[in-house]
């Protein structure tokens, strides 16, 4: 019996009874598990010879129907789909960036027994020093990366997934020290700039790949496979 045979009845067994009677014809548990573990193969992203990358959190949209008949079981349904996934990603060589978080939301459009899936690599992030919510509201421009704000005032902030780093990542494809951002002045004058320090994956700013670059309002940075911008933390809300 393969990875996926296994994981698929365990959770046939999980949720048998009348927790699976309450979906009888509708939008299967086993089918919603099934399409997670197909994301995680499709979606998957190589870090090395015998680790690849996959999304820990999932979006699912359900038909007015399923999705009323889904939700008062939900908390039960991802209690018993989250470790179905954490062993089918540890029997494939698969890395997740954070917890793996499943939400489940309404889609008018879509008929009865059908559903679609959404997926993201959504890492972790912390700061070395958190910043207020005044000193962000404060600053010039801020780093946003998973919706975390961190603001950008002189000299500026390292970047990676160690704890050395000013702003970390829990990103396996993200270096322990990956980048540094430095920042000059304040105010309209500020410049701000991004070095690459040494990473192994590099860094990609506007969609180019560069050891090097010079950063503004509005600039899009790739760091291994998290995505951080450049914003104003008044305007671009």
């Amino acid at each position: 019996m393969g990875v996926f045979d296994r994981v698929e009845k365990k959770l046939e067994n999980a949720v048998s009874g009348a927790f699976a009677r309450a979906f009888k014809g509708d939008v299967q548990p086993v089918e919603i598990t099934a399409r997670l573990q197909r994301e995680l193969d499709s979606e998957a992203k190589l870090l090395s010879r015998d680790r690849k990358l996959v999304p820990n959190e999932f979006r699912i949209a359900l038909s007015q129907h399923d999705y009323d008949r889904l939700m008062p079981y939900s908390k039960t349904l991802n209690a018993e789909i989250a470790p179905q996934l954490r062993d089918y990603a540890a029997d494939s060589g698969y890395i997740f960036n954070g917890p793996v978080q499943i939400e489940y939301t309404l889609d008018a459009s879509l008929p009865v027994g059908r559903f679609t899936v959404t997926s993201a690599a959504v890492a972790g992030v912390d700061a070395a020093v958190e910043a207020s919510p005044s000193e962000i509201r404060s600053a010039n421009l801020v780093v946003e990366v998973n919706g975390v704000r961190h603001p950008l005032t002189p000299p500026g902030l390292t970047i990676g997934r160690g704890t050395d780093a000013d702003l970390r990542i829990n990103d396996p494809s993200v270096s322990r020290l990956h980048a540094r951002i430095g920042v000059i002045g304040t105010g309209d004058g500020q410049q701000i700039t991004i070095e690459d320090l040494g990473s192994t994956n590099g860094i990609t700013v506007d969609g180019q790949r560069t050891r090097q670059a010079t950063l503004a309002r509005g600039s899009r940075i790739e760091i291994g496979s998290t995505r951080l911008a450049i914003i104003s933390p008044v305007t671009d809300v």
